[in-house]
């Protein structure tokens, strides 16, 4: 029996125009009715992806930042890990040192030195994600959609990270040229000690506290609610989803998934733009009815 269900957003729960389908909201609406809880699992900051959802008239749980913040489905705070502000330093300095363009992510902040390019590398993560969107219509998507609603434009990193007030949760850095353009970077911060890289499209890269993992914060929130392993599931296409396929007792895939994440998971289910997510849930309610 399937007792709680988290799931990404980019790539799984939303479909190429960046929506939850009417069929996939209607889907979460029947778990929820039947006794499934659900989790948005996402790299975004709470305040973003709370209004995504609630703007479909959704109340659901949310894993946020990839891990370092989960709350329930009244807003409140469960868990929490921060990645330390001398090693956000280390690593911010890294990605300048190789010219790659990053931005600093706080519960409710995104900060960014440059927002055209915050515009642009949101565009190209896009058009990764969803082959077949043009780049112009990747552009106006990305700028007028939620991702750019916690924005702010700040030049100096530095100022932020030395102050001891800032509490950051993420780093999340992008490069068009692809995985290979993180080969160097990657090597780097992986020698800085108690951090984990993801990665959420071809494009950029995620750097987290090694506690803050979808997958770990996902079975924390679990044995909190009392739910065993067993009776989770975790629905995902991407790399930073690979945590909690893993974990999860029932791993899904979406079928526009990543061949990694296909390998991983034990079950497929359609792709974002069929309505993969409402698929899987409609069989998880079938399923529980029988037990």
């Amino acid at each position: 029996m399937i007792k709680l269900v988290a799931c990404d957003l980019d790539g799984t729960l939303f479909n190429s125009d960046m929506r939850i389908s009417d069929e996939n909201a209607s889907a979460i609406r029947a778990a929820q009715r039947n006794g499934i809880e659900f989790l948005v699992a996402t790299g975004r900051a709470p305040r973003q992806s709370r209004k995504t959802i609630r703007d479909y008239g959704l109340k659901t749980g949310f894993i946020n930042i990839n891990g370092a913040l989960v709350y329930d489905e009244n807003d409140n705070l469960q868990i929490k890990h921060k990645l330390p502000n001398e090693k956000a330093r280390v690593i911010a300095n890294i990605l300048e040192q190789n010219n790659i363009y990053f931005e600093l992510v706080t519960a409710e902040q995104i900060y960014s030195s440059d927002i055209s390019k915050r515009v642009v590398n949101l565009a190209r993560a896009l058009m990764t994600l969803n082959p077949g969107v043009t780049f112009k219509k990747a552009v106006a998507t990305a700028a007028g959609s939620n991702a750019m609603f916690s924005m702010t434009l700040e030049k100096d990193f530095d100022k932020l990270l030395t102050n001891p007030k800032t509490e950051i949760m993420k780093i999340i850095a992008f490069d068009a040229h692809g995985p290979a353009a993180f080969t160097k970077v990657k090597k780097e911060i992986k020698d800085v000690d108690g951090v984990v890289v993801t990665s959420s499209s071809a494009a950029n890269i995620e750097i987290n506290d090694i506690k803050a993992q979808k997958g770990p914060a996902l079975l924390d929130y679990a044995r909190k609610k009392g739910i065993k392993t067993e009776e989770v599931a975790a629905i995902g296409d991407n790399l930073n989803d690979a945590s909690m396929i893993r974990d999860a007792g029932v791993g899904v895939a979406m079928a526009n998934a990543v061949p990694a994440i296909k390998k991983l998971a034990q079950v497929r289910t359609k792709s974002n733009n069929d309505n993969g997510v409402a698929y899987i849930l409609r069989k998880f309610i079938k399923n529980n009815a029988k037990e």
